[in-house]
């Protein structure tokens, strides 16, 4: 539940007769009936293909422990058919321009294997409640939000950046830990490790109870690199916050065993996790500032995308899920569900390497699924993915920092969130003190 802060600021919102809140609180109703508590519509499609939304799944697998390897509570199911590059018209209209060119640049390797749809989004009572909250109180002080904690900010968005600030709070959980891999794949097939190590990971937005207490820094990371040899005891700390000139990343070089501040870490900004390969607004298909472009909805539609993805993290081996270009077909789930299609246009005045770009945030989660980018000459440059788990433990569907992009043009692709050979996946852990995450906590603890 809320504490007083909360209501103060929306009862003083309302007596100053301000019109700022997202939704009247007649349509805000609508998320305890026609609505699903995070805003998607509660009814299925015509044909049934989408089924209703019944409260999500929230029944662990047997025999799971926290931290350890996630069972697939659907591995018993087939695909209801196949899309390959044959028979890709018939499916044109349900899939992404960047999953039809992986179709036609791959054709014998790459193919979208559709299973039955499973509507699993859920989330604790009290997420419901803040989001139910937050409908008639958020709003964007230009690019800041203000008047939201603890659930989807806009659940009933009316702008494009309403969207971009649901997905990047959607819920994932307060405080965890886990394990990773990332893999650059070169055009010629080759697989190179960028990055291994263990991830601290932790939302203060999301602290139940304590919005009296939260400062805006509502993301806080930290990585400490194990492998390969050349990076062994690098490390990066990252705290992302509403304010967006207030964020600040910094990064422990251990060759010049010091820390430094990146002096612009958003945008088309090389990750350090990444090898350089992959941008910071790239990291989980979309994140970071918003004030470069013009954002536009382009509306609702039924689209094949990744989803309810833990056979992806069931083989025991990163080569049986990383072929030469592309992730193994074989682990790889697409379920038909209602997005919200959302398009960028940079702002005259403004540089960025990709101009355009569109993006493919599921209804029921808030998470951005799929992503493509074209570059500055029109060409259709980069698809970006990311692959939602069940975790009925939290319980929450979305992605384990399971992230990538496959580049159309150069063939190069990248693999983030790689776990499979991994012994800590996702582990709910307490939170921890709000000095763990700064530039002085990891000097302390960096290896010199």
């Amino acid at each position: 539940m809320r504490t007083l802060s909360h209501g103060a600021l929306l009862a003083a919102t309302l007596l100053a007769g301000v019109a700022h809140a997202a939704v009247t609180a007649d349509e805000a109703a609508k998320l305890k009936s026609t609505l699903t508590p995070f805003g998607a519509e509660k009814a299925g499609n015509a044909d049934g293909s989408i089924p209703a939304w019944t409260g999500g799944y929230t029944t662990p697998v047997a025999g799971y422990k926290s931290g350890g390897r996630r069972g697939d509570p659907f591995a018993n199911e087939k695909p209801i058919y196949s899309i390959t590059a044959d028979n890709l018209a018939q499916h044109a209209s349900k899939l992404t321009e960047g999953t039809q060119a992986l179709l036609k640049k791959y054709p014998k390797t790459f193919r979208v294997d559709v299973y039955k749809t499973h509507r699993t989004a859920a989330a604790p009572q009290w997420v419901y409640d803040n989001t139910f909250q937050n409908a008639t109180s958020a709003k964007l002080d230009g690019e800041v939000l203000k008047g939201a904690f603890g659930g989807i900010p806009f659940p009933i968005p009316k702008s494009g950046k309403e969207i971009v600030a649901n997905n990047e709070l959607h819920w994932r959980g307060e405080a965890w830990q886990a394990d990773f891999r990332g893999y650059l794949g070169t055009a010629s097939g080759q697989r190179v490790l960028s990055v291994e190590g263990t991830g601290d990971f932790q939302m203060p937005y999301y602290a139940q109870g304590q919005d009296s207490k939260f400062s805006g820094d509502y993301w806080l990371i930290r990585l400490v690199n194990s492998g390969p040899p050349v990076r062994a005891g690098e490390a990066i700390t990252g705290r992302q916050h509403l304010d967006q000139d207030k964020t600040g990343v910094w990064v422990y070089l251990t060759g010049q065993r010091r820390v430094r501040k990146l002096p612009n870490a958003c945008c088309d900004t090389p990750t350090p996790a990444s090898g350089g390969v992959a941008s910071f607004d790239e990291v989980d298909v979309l994140s970071g500032r918003t004030d470069r472009f013009d954002w536009k909805i382009v509306g609702k539609q039924e689209m094949l995308i990744p989803y309810n993805s833990n056979r992806l993290h069931t083989p025991t081996k990163d080569s049986d899920v990383l072929l030469a270009n592309h992730l193994n077909p074989d682990h790889v789930r697409w379920e038909l569900h209602r997005v919200w299609v959302l398009e960028s246009t940079l702002k005259a005045g403004q540089r960025h390497q990709a101009p355009k770009a569109r993006y493919y945030v599921d209804e029921d989660t808030w998470v951005a699924v799929l992503g493509d980018r074209w570059d500055a000459n029109g060409q259709l440059w980069k698809t970006l993915w990311s692959h939602p788990v069940v975790m009925p433990d939290l319980p929450a569907t979305t992605p384990q920092q399971q992230w990538g992009f496959n580049d159309l043009i150069s063939g190069a692709w990248y693999a983030s969130g790689v776990v499979n050979e991994r012994n800590k996946h996702y582990q709910i852990v307490p939170r921890r003190p709000d000095s763990f995450f700064t530039p002085d906590a990891m000097a302390g603890e960096g290896v010199r």
